[in-house]
């Protein structure tokens, strides 16, 4: 830990989100809101750290400090919660030892309880053992067990994406045909007054004059960006991909209101949200 208190915690950090991300973002069912976990969490970690030191065990102390973030997030928006103290643990005989292969998206996860989500995703997505598992999760590993050995059979394939409304899908395709054509002025004058711009890992702007800025950048890009619309994750957004190489690929996510676009979440700089997730062209 003497490299993170000589200043090394900030680059640690950096180097620890993609993991954060498929951790928050198989919590949360999502990999957009996962993202907002995962800045929460690295929030959580560069204030409460002076406090906490010495850290012995630094990957456990910050998935510890995710988990918090995630059930946070998980009570918010849907009521969950993440006690793994009330689980039955009558399975913790069950033969758990070995990681099992999984595949599936962030949204496979949702069927899942949360304690059951945590396990599965820090065990076999992550590949943490048993005993380290218990530990980020303050609970025995007889309980990580009986919750690994339920969730691996509760996974399940993401259901089909919901019905795009009409008008969503025209906007989505007049916002990308104005970026392709590098008609960049249409675009800004979409933009509330009050629009939020959010480029994760660290870029937030707010209000028309600074989020139009965003797109000089790609104006000036050597890589001519093509966007087409998708469904990511069962929410319209827009697939962004390089011409020249079918795998250089990120999502832009818009919200809009009367006719105006509000926020644009655009994962350029964070591609480790492409790792998993569900994409549905439109």
């Amino acid at each position: 830990m003497s490299d993170l208190d000589n200043g090394g915690l900030e680059h640690w950090l950096a180097e620890m989100r993609p993991r954060l991300h498929a951790f928050c973002g198989r919590m949360m069912g999502s990999a957009i809101d996962g993202e907002d976990v995962v800045q929460e969490a690295l929030a959580r970690a560069v204030s409460g750290y002076a406090d906490a030191a010495p850290v012995l065990r630094p990957e456990a102390w910050l998935f510890r400090i995710a988990r918090n973030a995630a059930v946070d997030a998980l009570r918010r928006k849907r009521g969950e919660t993440l006690d793994l103290a009330d689980q039955d643990v009558t399975d913790q005989n069950a033969d758990s030892a070995a990681r099992a292969e999984v595949t599936l998206g962030f949204t496979a996860f949702l069927p899942l309880p949360a304690p059951q989500r945590a396990s599965v995703v820090l065990v076999d997505v992550l590949g943490y053992s048993l005993a380290e598992t218990a530990s980020i999760l303050e609970t025995s590993v007889g309980a990580v067990k009986a919750t690994l050995h339920r969730g691996r059979g509760r996974l399940a394939a993401p259901p089909d994406p919901a019905p795009v409304d009409e008008q969503e899908k025209l906007r989505l395709r007049a916002y990308a045909d104005l970026f392709n054509a590098r008609e960049f002025d249409a675009l800004r004058d979409l933009l509330a007054a009050d629009v939020q711009l959010v480029l994760p890992p660290a870029v937030r702007r707010a209000g028309k004059p600074d989020v139009s800025l965003y797109y000089t950048r790609y104006s000036d890009a050597p890589v001519r960006w093509q966007l087409e619309p998708a469904i990511i994750e069962g929410r319209p957004s827009l697939l962004a991909t390089d011409p020249n190489d079918s795998q250089s690929r990120f999502i832009i996510v818009l919200d809009w209101s009367d006719g105006r676009i509000v926020a644009i979440r655009d994962f350029h700089f964070a591609r480790y949200v492409m790792d998993g997730i569900n994409i549905a062209r439109i």
